[in-house]
Order: C-alpha cells, then sequence, then structure tokens
C-alpha cells in the first residue's frame, strides 16, 4: 500500500470546516464535533486492516474522493456514527447519485466514498456484530433477515446473515425482496427472537436502513434498545466482525422464506429448506375479512407497487379473496424492483421519495396506469392501490363526485391516509359483529385526525394517543394489555410544570385495565395495523390480532373490502367519508394538512445541521410570543401552545438555558383542541413536519362543500404563514 498522506487530508478537511464556520454555514458546536470526530474517523477506516479484509476497496474510494477535494463530502462522511434510532439506523448509502448507481452496477465493494456516517457493509457489519453479541448473551438463536427494492438489498442480507450464521445462529433469510409485514409475521411464525429488515421504507432511492425488531415482531422496548446499542454496539470493533459464508454453513442453519417452490436464478447455496412464508402470512391476512373470501368481486382496482416489494404479494392476495379485475401498473417500470427508483426526480437537492401518500406519487401512479391501460380503463376504474418500497405504508386513490371536482381540481383524489383510517374504523364498527366496544380500544399518534378519536368515542371505544412512530402506539397497545398504561395525561404530562412529557402516552380517553382489544392503530404517515388482544407469551402476535408494526400490505386488502362493500350498496369510499362521518353532528368535518420540510429529502449535511436548528430556534421563539399571547398565523389568533419534549434526543441536541429540542413538536392551538398547528422536527435527519388540523361542527349537507373549501384555504394560509416565520420556504 502506498503512503497515505494524513496531513493533506487533515488540511483538506479543516480547510473545509474553517472556511463552512466563518461563512456561517455551520454553527461552533456542530464544528468541534465534526473537527474532533472526522480526522479520527478517517485514520481509522484507512489502516484498520479488518475493514480492507471486508471491503477491499474501501481506502481507494475514500483517496479518490480526497483527490478529488470533495471534503464537504469526507466531513458527511466521517464526522460521526450512523445515528442509531428507535427502530435502528437509516441513511444515505452515498452523497451523490453517481456513487449509488456505481455501487448498484458493481456491488457493495464499489470504490466510492463511504465510511461511519453513510449505510455500507462495514457499517452493518459493526451493527450486527453488535446485536449479535446482545443477542447471544440473551440466550437468543434465531434470527429473521429480509431486504426489500433497495440498491444491492440482497447483497446487504446475505452479508450479515452471514455474520449472524458466525455468532451460532440459525438465519431465516428471504429468497427475495419481501414486505417489511412477512417479517415482522415471520418472526414469531418461526419462533426466532429477531428480525431485520434492509430498508429505508419510503425515503428515496440514496437511503438505507436496518430495521431492527424483537421476538413478538415489534420494534425492541426502549430498554433493550438503549442496553443493546451502549452496552453493545458501542464496544464492538473490528475485532468483532466475523462471517460465515451461506454455503459453509451447517445442515438446517440457513432456512429460506419465500413461496411453495425455489425460483429461478436464485443461489440457495446448497441448502433445500424452503419455508412458505407467504401462503401463511396470506392465511393470517384472511383472518380479518369481514365479507366472503370465496366470491368474485366486481371492484375494479389499480394497483401501483412503486418499484417495490408489495408487487407480488399484494396481486396475489387480492386475486385470492376474489378480485378478479386488478389492472397492475408496470409503465415506467412501476412494478419493477429498481432501488433507483427511476419513476421520480433524483436530481440533487429535488429527489423525490416513492411514498404512495405523496400526492405527486399519486399522480405518477395515475399517469402511468392511463398511458398503460388507456382513459376509458381509468374512468371505470374504483380506486388505485399503492404501496412504498417495503409495503409497510399502503395509500387509496378514489374517485370524486362531479359535484366536487372544482374542490379537488380532478375526478380523482389521494385520500390522505387520516380520511382512509377514518372510512376503516367506521367500516369495523359498523360491521364486525365480534367486537365487544366496552373492551375494545384505538390507538392513534398525536398527529392523526381526531376524526379518529370523536368515532371512537360516539361508539364507546377507548383511545389512546401516542407519540409520532409505530414503536410509540405499539408499546402503549402492549401497556394498555398489561393493565400499566399511564393515564391523567393532559399534552403527556401529569404535572404541567414538568420539562418532559411521558415516553409514549400523550392521552387517552375512557380507558380502563377491561379494554384489551385493540381494534387498530393507526398513524397519519399510513401506518396501520390491528393488535388484538393480549398475546400468550412474549414472542407472539396478540390474540385475534395481527402484526405488531404497520403493514400496508394487510391495509391494503382491508381497503379493498371496504370499496367492494361500498360498491354493493350503491355508494363509494369517497360519500361513505363524507355522508358517515363528516356529516355525523357528534364527529363534524376535519381537514387534515400535512407537509414535510423541507419538501423532498432534508437539509443535507452538516450545513444542514444549521438550517434545522436555526428553523427550530425560531419555532421556539414564536411558543414563547406564543405563551405570553398576541400571536396569529395565517390570520389565525393562536389561543394556546404546548411543547412536547420527550428527551429522548437530549444526547444529541443537549438542552442549554436557550435551547431544547422538542423532539414532538410544538402545538399552537386555534380557538379548540380539534384546531391546531404541529411543528415537528425528525430526531435523526435535518427535516421537520407542519401538521395542520382544523375542525368544524357548524357542517350540514348544503354547507358541506364551501366548508371543506374554507378549511382547506385556512390551513394552506397557516401552512404559508409559518414557512415565512421560519425561515422554511418551499423548494
Amino acid at each position: 500500500m502506498s503512503k497515505i498522506d494524513f496531513e493533506k487530508l487533515e488540511s483538506g478537511v479543516n480547510g473545509y470546516l474553517d472556511a463552512a464556520l466563518a461563512d456561517g454555514k455551520i454553527d461552533p458546536q456542530s464544528y468541534e464535533m465534526a473537527k474532533k470526530n472526522t480526522t479520527t474517523f478517517l485514520h481509522q477506516w484507512l489502516t484498520d486492516d479488518n475493514f480492507l479484509r471486508v471491503s477491499p476497496n474501501v481506502r481507494k474510494g475514500i483517496l479518490a474522493a480526497a483527490d478529488a477535494g470533495r471534503w464537504e463530502d469526507i466531513v458527511n462522511t466521517f464526522r460521526k456514527k450512523m445515528s442509531f434510532g428507535t427502530g435502528g439506523i437509516r441513511g444515505f448509502m452515498a452523497n451523490d447519485r453517481e456513487s449509488i448507481v456505481r455501487m448498484n452496477n458493481e456491488g457493495l465493494d464499489a470504490p466510492i466514498l463511504k465510511g461511519p456516517n453513510t449505510i455500507n457493509n462495514v457499517v452493518l457489519l459493526l451493527t450486527s456484530a453488535g446485536v449479535a453479541k446482545f443477542g447471544k448473551d440473551k440466550g437468543f438463536d434465531k434470527i429473521v433477515i429480509g431486504y426489500d427494492s433497495r440498491v444491492r438489498g440482497g447483497d446487504f442480507a446475505q452479508t450479515i446473515a452471514e455474520e449472524f450464521l458466525a455468532y451460532g445462529f440459525t438465519v431465516y433469510l428471504f429468497d427475495e425482496a419481501c414486505p417489511f409485514p412477512e417479517v415482522t409475521y415471520a418472526i414469531p411464525f418461526v419462533k426466532a427472537q429477531m428480525g431485520i429488515l434492509l430498508s429505508a421504507s419510503h425515503n428515496d432511492y440514496r437511503y438505507n436502513g436496518y430495521k431492527l425488531c424483537c421476538g413478538n415482531g415489534s420494534q425492541f422496548d426502549p430498554e433493550e434498545r438503549t442496553d443493546m446499542y451502549n452496552n453493545y454496539i458501542v464496544k464492538v470493533t473490528s475485532d468483532d466482525i466475523k462471517t460465515t459464508p451461506i454455503a459453509q454453513a451447517g445442515k438446517g442453519k440457513v432456512v429460506w422464506l419465500g413461496g411453495s417452490e425455489k425460483l429461478a436464478g436464485v443461489n440457495y447455496h446448497g441448502h433445500d429448506e424452503l419455508l412458505n412464508i407467504h401462503a401463511a402470512y396470506g392465511n393470517q391476512v384472511k383472518h380479518f375479512l369481514l365479507q366472503d373470501t370465496t366470491t368474485k368481486k366486481a371492484l375494479n382496482i389499480a394497483f401501483c407497487a412503486y418499484h417495490g416489494a408489495g408487487r407480488k404479494l399484494v396481486p396475489q392476495l387480492l386475486s385470492d379473496v376474489g378480485f378478479e379485475n386488478v389492472n397492475i401498473i408496470h409503465e415506467n417500470g412501476l412494478y419493477d424492483l429498481n432501488g433507483l427508483f427511476p419513476s421520480f426526480n433524483s436530481d440533487p437537492g429535488f429527489e423525490q421519495q416513492p411514498d404512495p401518500g405523496d400526492w405527486r406519487a399519486g399522480k405518477v401512479a395515475v399517469d402511468a396506469f392511463i398511458k398503460e391501460y388507456g382513459q376509458a380503463k381509468w374512468d371505470a376504474t374504483d380506486v388505485l392501490i399503492g404501496t412504498d418500497p417495503d409495503a409497510d405504508r399502503c395509500a387509496l386513490t378514489v374517485k370524486v363526485p362531479e359535484n366536487q371536482q372544482a374542490v379537488y381540481g380532478a375526478d380523482y383524489t389521494l385520500l390522505p391516509a387520516d380520511e382512509a383510517w377514518a372510512v376503516l374504523l367506521w367500516y369495523r364498527l359498523k360491521l364486525d359483529k365480534g367486537i365487544k366496544k366496552k373492551k375494545s380500544f384505538i390507538v392513534l399518534s398525536h398527529t392523526t385526525t381526531d376524526a379518529l378519536t370523536l368515532l371512537a368515542k360516539k361508539h364507546g371505544v377507548g383511545v389512546v394517543k401516542t407519540w409520532v412512530g409505530f414503536a410509540a402506539l405499539s408499546a402503549a397497545v402492549r401497556d394498555s394489555w398489561n393493565g400499566t398504561l399511564v393515564q391523567g395525561l393532559v399534552e403527556g404530562k401529569k404535572d404541567p410544570n414538568q420539562p418532559l412529557v411521558d415516553m409514549v402516552v400523550m392521552e387517552s380517553h375512557d380507558m380502563d385495565k377491561a379494554r384489551n382489544y385493540n381494534l387498530g392503530a393507526f398513524e397519519q404517515s399510513n401506518g396501520f395495523a390491528l393488535l388484538g388482544n393480549p398475546p400468550k407469551d412474549l414472542f407472539s402476535l396478540g390474540e385475534n390480532g395481527h402484526v405488531r408494526d404497520k403493514d400496508g400490505t394487510f391495509a391494503a386488502i382491508l381497503l379493498a373490502e371496504i370499496a367492494q362493500w361500498a360498491k354493493d350498496n350503491g355508494t363509494t369510499v369517497f360519500e361513505i367519508l363524507d355522508k358517515k362521518i363528516y356529516l355525523d353532528k357528534e364527529i363534524g368535518l376535519f381537514y387534515n394538512h400535512y407537509e414535510p420540510d423541507p419538501i423532498d429529502g432534508e437539509y443535507p449535511g452538516i450545513e444542514g445541521d444549521r438550517q434545522k436548528k436555526a428553523i427550530l430556534r425560531r419555532a421556539l421563539g414564536y411558543y414563547q410570543i406564543a405563551l405570553a399571547g398576541g400571536l396569529s398565523i395565517g390570520g389565525v389568533p393562536v389561543t394556546g401552545v404546548a411543547m412536547y419534549r420527550t428527551g429522548k434526543y437530549d444526547h444529541v441536541y443537549p438542552p442549554t438555558h436557550d435551547w431544547m429540542f422538542p423532539d414532538e413538536g410544538i402545538r399552537f392551538y386555534f380557538g379548540s383542541e380539534y384546531n391546531h398547528l404541529t411543528v415537528r422536527p425528525s430526531g435523526t435527519g435535518n427535516a421537520l413536519r407542519l401538521h395542520i388540523q382544523m375542525h368544524t361542527f357548524d357542517v350540514n349537507g348544503r354547507n358541506l362543500i364551501g366548508k371543506k373549501k374554507q378549511l382547506r384555504k385556512m390551513a394552506l394560509k397557516i401552512a404559508d404563514d409559518i414557512r415565512v416565520k421560519l425561515g422554511a420556504p418551499r423548494n
């Protein structure tokens, strides 16, 4: 190996950091951390022979970036280790499209720039060594591993499978890209104690991630996750990286998960055991349908997989329960597994997500359907169902009645998850005769529509509101099952003067220990599951329940059933929402509006750290103004304000006398508890979320359309104004 010029590397790194600080592009705290870490980690990655053993081209990629003067990219790659969040790790595989395309073409060891702050084979092997050591100390011996359509996902999955084999685990490995819900179902099905999916869910093509599950398929409890991270992952060294090639694993140590037969073109490495998890999962889903699954159904369905792993399973399940008229969208490669997501913009700074809950993705699907099948076929279509790359999120596009098309701007609309879940809950409360309402409850995140809250209350069903993320939803259900749910909270607190809110619960309504059947867990970001009654043990699904994380495949089948029921009864999903929910005097009209900031991706790198903090500081300033009174947003007076801080990211953003990180957001109220704006930052990325809910009880059949226009206009004015106030214009 030629001698590495560390003086040149340090000079280049410090030169970039000094100039960025002087220009005000980064803040002093980020500057100090990056200056300390970047050269330390660079030295480690360039001199550690174990890294070379598992990734021979790692040095070549780093030195090529230095020779090209890519100091900002080098800093962003080495300034910190990948953040370990509630569900594992997620981040960029590389800082530029060219590098990701090169990895796609050449494999995991393509000579691109990679380091501790990107998703790569070295980082995943280090992380997996910590997870494996944690598991062995707990007596675990089985793990499920899957992957979705992300670039080189199958190679990443086999790489970490070989490490768990070296640590003595029996590995249950999917033989092709799979939906995340099949992983969360397979874990308790095969009696494994852990599971991993290589996926970045709905994020754009630059991302990948490592979703980590415990033995019942949910995310690990905070205590276990903290133990795993602090006592294992943080302490691993490159000496802990060891692998056993799959072909050399002992008989029975590798069990493949897939269908009834092996797939052509897949190397099973001499391991013949194949478990038909697709059939087992399909039978599980069928148990929850309320209509006859053996009859032929006339609903006309369009389906879009968005280049993802739901492409086979969703159409197959629809067919299995009687839906004959399912038209899969192939145009633009939307059916193909392609982690570059070519149907979506990948221009730098404008990278779009393959997110079925984004109206732009809905338009991509509709346009592709019309191009492939024709306008007449679209006119005859009842609903369009879409799932994201790992199929844990589902979205529904529905037709709009002619008298409301001026409101929605087209003959169709992407139904926000808030509205889809309201219809789903209404349907199950109406038609599931087995529900004992006095023993039932729902759980929803605090940014999800209160139409669900009022609908549940109307039917005598308990309600639990949590913070954002399915880990919180699942934890609240578990606590309800155990009779340990924290109650009596207002805005997440029992004492309004205490600085932190509860880690899981925001508030609850009419909950007692008799309520042990969860008939739905709902989140605004297109996540849904139904967890049922308490499980028989710690490693099982709930009795009469489904997987304990969100499941877009499951939701797709349930929503199709509802649309078919509506068609059979001379109505539509859209009309159910209007007539049975919004015109119900006990519920009223809701308009829920969501915008990310920035609209696509995140504020990039270390310079993005400063931008995010600057926006949050302005938000904290408006929080103080609101406390004093006199604040208006979008011309609407703010009548109350609350800050939600669990403290779970205080180790990343330490609080000071003039700064704290409101990880669950700052909420501004407008006259009632159902009218509010929430500004919520991401804990692990340089992005924020704007959630706006507007509501009125003053609605009837005559003024419904006018009220929809009014609430929508008000929400958009609030969104526009808060962006101006925070210095966060739409890009």
